[in-house]
């Protein structure tokens, strides 16, 4: 702290407050300290830490705090790093730094897509997007709530009886029948299932159309009924 102190009396700046998150990893932003800085941002004009990877350990995090600080008119200088957005170097250090943090955010990104389109074009695995009304996880694959399955069956008779997605909705919230995330049934839900695909044992990912051993609740011929134009995997 007495290091911080002297920068700022070097540079004739004036203490506002002080913010100590000892003990809290540099790597997450639910500090307490780190917080209340943030919400008190209009009461400072230039963030000084001892060193950059005191405040942030993440390079996203980091730019995305630094875009905040751009937004707001506000300047970050580091004492060891000799580093300060008040000057033209430290403005283009920052621009290179936030160019490196894009890359890894757009890699990261890539790596996980690959990722998916590995696990669909295998037919197993979590593509990370839950599991839909009708199936649960177990060991890493997909299995049939024969509960549940009886409702999908009964959505898709409905539909094609040309029942509308607000008439299914007010006929299973009106049955007192749960949606997957316990509350009541939406248009979107009901139509989310009607054209999903996994329903007669397909899954997709990024153009990735394949079919799997994941057990069907509907056959083809009822899924074309609903869904016409679509073409089988």
């Amino acid at each position: 702290m007495s290091k911080l102190e002297a920068y700022c009396r070097i540079n004739g700046w004036e203490i506002a407050d002080r913010y100590i998150d000892d003990g809290y990893s540099g790597t997450k932003t639910a500090r307490p300290e780190y917080q209340r800085m943030m919400h008190e941002i209009d009461q400072w004009d230039v963030l000084l830490v001892l060193k950059m990877d005191r405040i942030h350990r993440n390079s996203v995090n980091f730019t995305r705090m630094m875009d905040l600080l751009r937004k707001k008119n506000k300047n970050f200088a580091s004492v060891y790093d000799q580093f300060d957005t008040g000057n033209a170097m430290g403005r283009f250090v920052m621009d290179i730094m936030q160019r490196i943090a894009q890359l890894e955010s757009e890699q990261i990104g890539e790596r996980v897509k690959l990722a998916m389109k590995y696990k669909a074009s295998n037919g197993n695995g979590n593509l990370g997007s839950g599991h839909p009304y009708g199936y649960e996880y177990k060991d890493g694959s997909l299995v049939v709530v024969k509960e549940e399955a009886h409702i999908v069956r009964a959505i898709y008779n409905m539909s094609i009886d040309g029942y509308s997605l607000q008439q299914i909705c007010d006929h299973l919230n009106e049955a007192g029948i749960e949606s997957k995330k316990g509350v009541g049934w939406s248009r979107q839900t009901v139509s989310n299932i009607l054209h999903n695909p996994l329903y007669i044992g397909v899954r997709t990912w990024d153009n990735v159309r394949l079919k799997t051993e994941t057990e069907a609740i509907v056959s083809l011929v009822t899924f074309r009924k609903v869904n016409p134009d679509y073409e089988a995997a």
